[in-house]
């Protein structure tokens, strides 16, 4: 079976250095780093007394695992306004959480080496549990700062209507 319908030639599997997140409509400035959408299922051991001496298994619980994004701190401020409204330091009794739109559901674009968009997940009802605002400064250093957001959110699937691009090809003039 050929792993690309639309690109037969193609042999290698995607990288893993070019993607793009996405959430109100507009994609988010300088994320370096995304973590992995991970799916984990408990497994429900049960026996009945007259079985022989083995357990059946089968299958409980979902849970996702939280996502990280990462980028080098600049003055943008999506990461921090999301995550204020979570907590706002300072804001009054009452007004510490947004609880109206505190969530958002976000979209992860994987693209091929020419940019084109080859995969999506879209990742519903997330939001924040945990902000870097800045990273730990070390003086004898040689790094970019890096902010980062946990977030934590009730599921993802893939986006179907985002179908294998086909890849261009380039002939000597």
């Amino acid at each position: 079976m050929a792993q690309f319908s639309v690109n037969a030639q193609r042999f290698d599997p995607y990288k893993n250095y070019k993607f793009r997140v996405k959430w109100d409509g507009r994609y988010v400035a300088g994320i370096s780093k995304v973590g992995a959408l991970k799916r984990t299922t408990e497994v429900v051991e049960h026996r009945v007394g007259g079985d022989p001496s083995t357990v059946r298994r089968s299958p409980g619980q979902s849970k996702y695992e939280a996502i990280s994004l990462e980028r080098g701190v600049t003055h943008d401020r999506d990461f921090e306004q999301w995550a204020n409204k979570i907590w706002n330091y300072g804001s009054g009794l009452g007004a510490e959480v947004s609880l109206k739109d505190f969530r958002k559901d976000i979209i992860i674009e994987m693209m091929n080496e020419a940019g084109q968009v080859a995969i999506a997940y879209k990742v519903y009802r997330c939001w924040v549990s945990e902000f870097t605002a800045l990273p730990e400064l070390d003086a004898s250093a040689n790094a970019i700062a890096i902010q980062s957001i946990q977030l934590q959110h009730e599921g993802w699937e893939r986006d179907y209507e985002v179908a294998e691009p086909n890849e261009p090809s380039f002939t000597e003039p």
